[in-house]
């Protein structure tokens, strides 16, 4: 069934898993609003991409990791969707705007915590709780997760507990926010050929390849793998399904 005039907000839509994320749901239809940190040139490229395929888009500045900048850009939101949309309300909120650091639990600086912290968990926590009011009933909210939630790899314990932390908090809106028929899920990548963490999986070809020999369907992922399952989530087809975990990862680790 696909999807029309909805408008779903993806944080850290220029580029990576959200571009695509991006991408599928402008595809099934959905008007499309994108935020970005820093890469506004690119942001603006990803708006054009979008409104090629027959659809409305926007760009907005948002560093997820400051919380109290979310006044100022949920009211820059509110204004984005009268004038753009002729909307007061948007339908879908993918919390996708991440980054990630390497370090052993051991070597792990306070300002490292703090970071992941504030971008993954505490971030995503009050950018959606001060976006509520604008989210139309019967939406709903896709967070992101990772493999590393469920499998361990070392380097990742800061990063992977928050994301651990995302996973309870998601069936927690999924329970709360069911009165006002919004579902909350969370979709959990593997290893993809990003620039995530340095580009590391994508640049170093042993590290791919050791990745892929342990992967059921014998290949590291890329990021057209997640965004369909994203704007599947987002979409009716999904309508009895909420405070779901579901790993995209090709098998990675069984």
């Amino acid at each position: 069934m696909t999807q029309t005039n909805k408008i779903a907000l993806v944080t850290g839509g220029s580029r990576g898993l959200g571009k695509d994320m991006a991408l599928n749901l402008a595809q099934k239809g959905n008007h499309v609003i994108i935020t970005y940190n820093s890469q506004q040139g690119a942001a603006q490229e990803v708006v054009k991409a979008i409104e090629q395929l027959g659809v409305k888009a926007a760009a907005l500045q948002l560093n997820t990791a400051d919380v109290k900048s979310f006044d100022q850009f949920l009211n820059d939101l509110k204004g984005i969707l009268k004038s753009t949309f002729n909307a007061d309300r948007f339908h879908y909120l993918v919390n996708n705007a991440g980054t990630g650091i390497h370090q052993s639990f051991a070597e792990t600086t306070e300002a490292q915590f703090d970071e992941l912290l504030n971008i993954h968990f505490k971030g995503v926590f009050f950018l959606t709780q001060k976006a509520l009011p604008i989210i139309a009933d019967g939406g709903a909210i896709v967070n992101v997760s990772s493999g590393l939630a469920r499998f361990s790899t070392p380097g990742y314990s800061a990063y992977a507990a928050m994301k651990g932390g995302i996973e309870v908090l998601t069936r927690y809106m999924a329970k709360e926010l069911g009165a006002r028929g919004i579902r909350a899920n969370i979709i959990a990548p593997g290893a993809i050929e990003t620039d995530f963490s340095g580009g590391a999986v994508r640049d170093n070809a042993q590290l791919n390849a050791a990745i892929a020999s342990q992967t059921a369907l014998g290949r590291v992922g890329l990021p057209e793998d997640i965004g369909s399952v994203v704007a599947f989530l987002c979409s009716d087809d999904a309508h009895w399904v909420t405070a779901q975990r579901l790993e995209a990862s090709g098998g990675m680790f069984l």
